[in-house]
């Protein structure tokens, strides 16, 4: 379906409305910021990923999301602490979002999108898989 069907114009009509409320949760934003830029609205797109910046955990030159109260985990000795699923989602998303525009990203956008990979890359278990599929 084009952006003009209506069924999409309705759609984003509905995103449109709810990416202004101020208390959205951080992985809708994620998930919105995705439909902008799929959708081809930049504006929307980079309002969100601003407001998701905000948000970002920065740590060891990575760049990732992680759900409001949750509790950081703990690192232990020769075991490496994988993030939920959700974690892993929502922050792919966000590197999408990054990803997905027209023209292409700028070099800012990559290279803040680098840092994302960086960080879903580490999540791989020794099977190369994530902790859900996801």
């Amino acid at each position: 379906l084009s952006c003009q069907h209506s069924v999409v114009r309705n759609a984003l009509f509905c995103l449109e409305t709810a990416a202004d409320e101020k208390e959205n949760h951080v992985y809708t934003k994620a998930l919105m910021a995705y439909a902008f830029a799929l959708a081809g609205r930049e504006e929307k797109r980079k309002a969100l990923l601003g407001s998701l910046e905000k948000e970002a955990v920065k740590k060891d030159g990575t760049v990732h999301w992680q759900r409001p109260g949750k509790e950081p985990g703990v690192d232990l000795p020769y075991h490496r602490n994988r993030a939920p699923s959700a974690e892993v989602e929502m922050t792919a998303y966000v590197l999408l979002a990054h990803l997905t525009t027209q023209p292409a990203p700028s070099q800012e956008e990559l290279s803040f999108a680098a840092l994302i990979a960086k960080w879903i890359s580490g999540q791989q278990n020794p099977s190369g898989g994530f902790s859900s599929t996801q």
